[in-house]
């Protein structure tokens, strides 16, 4: 056992924040942590990691055990470049390579030469073991798997910008192999390419990973496991992302299922004990007795927690846009002498919800400054169609202002709203009390991303721009997100490089790649599926006709690939749908069949109790009316009466007895 947590413990002055929490990590296990915003996930890491003393519960690794922390504010530090920290970083071989150059310096001249070979045996079988003769190259595909550059390896490590350190800080973990792995959000700084290559990286991993992520693309490439923070809980389940989110959902049905039965139950059972009262004979109070005895003994169910912390997005256009939404003409941009992309042409219809991908500083921002007129092109231009009115979502959320309060960011913006609609609306963002009031320069980027997505909802626009909207939010307030832009009627252009969100909502993806637009007509499971073809076929066509324009290149290839598979598509669509109507047609004919003979069963019992009633009833009245002949003087003093009626009463007592227990039975 790796590393083994038990019992911790921690509450701070807003109260508890864990309790009881519990789990170990084996040698290799592949680990998710998982958690809405504010469930703990970084105070538990803390916690492991020894930055942080837990209120009870104590934290247990394998002797000499080796651990690798990046926090979410991971930096990298030191005098030297990238790649000279980094080598620093296996000083171990970097000594042992050192003392191997002296020995075979020693071998000419040692007097003893059979003791310095036995040691440099020794000691080079350890170096190559502990990957000493291929510990450089994997430097250098670790740093250009995080995205570094050749150019980057020279720059000096205090000149990086708090992304790159951020990189760098995990490139640094993933080179000295510890036995355990701890990440704390490691893809925020990452674009696309990097996290396919940290997928990887982590999966084939020799050691072990526990890893915080709202990624659910990745938790479902690398997590064996995955350990769920709620209501300052831990609960464990087995498998990937979507192992956890079906089983989750399984046993909250079963618990929920568990608990209603019961408490239907337990009032049946009040029912039969106030009937079986209501007979007031000895041996139905004492039945009833009985049963009350039973049902105190029951251990009542909890109602499974459904905790109210959901956002609530409801996006809705305040009119229709013309079938035309956005035209965009040779657009171009550079910076720095470098070109982001040149001639970039597309044509946005009304209702397409477009994603751009690609790699980190390639321009996809700049493109969505542009399109809102907050950048200028160096050439080319833009125009919108007719009655379209945008929204902006920008990742560094300029549009609202830091000195106002997020009750005054609404209410300047939206002067026509009373104080009770503008509550109401925060309130649904998950902002109340004096929470309103707080000030937005004081704001997570979590909370500013929810201020933002209020306005956003309130703009009423039918074209909105998003820039890495998923950012900061935790994966329930993702999932709020891609289903009201999925049900949103107007059109998404979003830049992401969240690939479960992207694969969601995106009809279309345009991909900036090597300065230019490919487009695809499909989500982002279709765009793998096509992108080696669609680049084979734009280089193709640069080499038979020049560079060429993007409009004139890049979507042509992919639509037309994309339309025989659409054509393809539909063909199987028709097919499967007559299958699956046929198949729906027999089910239904069988649940109707099964309803049928269920609603039969029902009344049957029904009636058969109401028959059991009605005979315990009159057996009851009959009853009385034998013990007020037997108390008559004339049947008192006739001995052949006072037998027959003395019969019959016990006969009418026996039939009571076993109808009781039929009552019961059918009850």
């Amino acid at each position: 056992m790796l590393l083994s947590v038990n019992n911790i413990s921690k509450s701070f002055d807003t109260g508890s924040i864990l309790s009881g929490v519990s789990f170990n990590i084996e040698r290799r296990q592949k680990t998710a942590l998982i958690g809405a915003n504010g469930s703990g996930k970084t105070t538990l890491l803390k916690i492991i990691t020894g930055s942080l003393e837990p209120d009870s519960g104590i934290v247990a690794f394998e002797r000499d055990a080796q651990v690798g922390y990046l926090s979410q504010e991971g930096t990298f530090s030191g005098g030297g470049t990238v790649y000279e920290e980094m080598i620093l970083c296996r000083s171990d071989l970097v000594r042992m390579e050192e003392e191997l150059r002296r020995l075979e310096a020693k071998m000419d001249s040692a007097e003893d030469i059979t003791l310095v070979c036995d040691r440099y045996e020794k000691l080079r079988t350890e170096f190559e073991l502990k990957g000493g003769y291929t510990y450089k190259s994997e430097i250098v595909g670790v740093l250009k798997g995080l995205g570094f550059s050749e150019e980057d390896f020279d720059r000096k490590a205090s000149t990086l910008s708090g992304g790159q350190k951020t990189r760098a800080a995990l490139g640094a973990i993933l080179v000295r192999k510890p036995d355990l792995i701890i990440l704390d959000e490691p893809t925020n700084h990452l674009d696309m390419n990097s996290v396919i290559w940290l997928e990887g990286y982590l999966s084939t991993y020799d050691g072990a990973v526990l890893i915080v992520s709202h990624d659910r693309y990745f938790l479902d490439k690398i997590a064996e496991f995955v350990f769920e923070i709620e209501n300052t809980k831990l609960e464990i389940y087995k498998g990937n992302y979507s192992d956890y989110a079906y089983k989750k959902k399984q046993l909250f049905d079963a618990r929920m299922k568990a608990y209603l039965n019961q408490q239907q139950e337990i009032k049946h059972q009040e029912e039969v004990i106030e009937k079986l009262k209501s007979f007031n004979r000895e041996k139905s109070i004492k039945r009833a007795e009985s049963r009350e005895k039973a049902l105190n003994k029951i251990e009542v169910l909890d109602r499974p927690e459904e905790i109210n912390d959901e956002m609530s997005l409801h996006l809705k256009p305040s009119r229709v846009s013309g079938e035309d939404v956005l035209k965009a003409e040779n657009l171009s941009k550079s910076f720095d002498g470098r070109t982001l992309f040149s001639d970039a042409c597309f044509d946005i219809k009304r209702g397409e919800h477009i994603c751009i991908i690609g790699d980190n500083g390639t321009g996809k921002t700049t493109l969505l400054k542009i399109l809102n007129g907050i950048t200028e092109p160096d050439s080319g231009s833009f125009t919108l169609g007719t009655n379209v009115e945008t929204a902006y979502y920008d990742q560094e959320h300029h549009v609202l202002d830091p000195d106002k309060t997020i009750y005054d960011e609404i209410s300047d913006a939206h002067p026509d709203m009373t104080i009770t609609q503008i509550r109401t609306v925060l309130a649904s963002f998950l902002f109340t009390d004096e929470n309103v009031y707080k000030q937005i320069g004081l704001l997570s980027g979590g909370e500013k991303g929810r201020v933002s997505l209020a306005k956003l909802m309130l703009s009423s626009a039918n074209l909105l721009f998003l820039d890495e909207p998923t950012n900061h939010l935790d994966i329930t307030s993702k999932e709020i997100l891609e289903n009201a832009i999925s049900e949103y009627e107007g059109t998404v252009i979003c830049v992401s490089h969240d690939r479960y969100f992207v694969n969601r909502i995106s009809t279309r993806i345009l991909e900036l790649h090597d300065g230019h637009f490919d487009n695809y007509i499909g989500n982002y499971d279709y765009y793998l599926e096509k992108r080696d073809d669609v680049r084979k076929a734009n280089e193709g066509l640069k080499l038979s006709s020049g560079a060429g324009k993007t409009c004139n290149t890049a979507g042509t290839a992919a639509i037309t690939g994309n339309q025989s598979n659409n054509q393809s598509s539909a063909a199987n669509s028709s097919a499967s749908d007559i299958s699956s109507a046929s198949d729906a047609g027999s089910s239904g004919l069988m649940d109707w069949k099964m309803q049928k003979a269920l609603e039969a069963e029902r009344r049957k019992k029904a009636n058969d109790l109401k028959k059991v009633e009605d005979r315990i009833s009159a057996i009851e009245d009959r009853i009385s009316e034998i013990d007020a002949k037997i108390s008559e003087p004339e049947i008192a003093t006739n001995s052949g009466k006072l037998n027959e009626l003395s019969k019959e009463r016990g006969t009418l007592e026996t039939e009571l007895d076993e109808l009781m227990e039929k009552w019961e039975a059918l009850s």
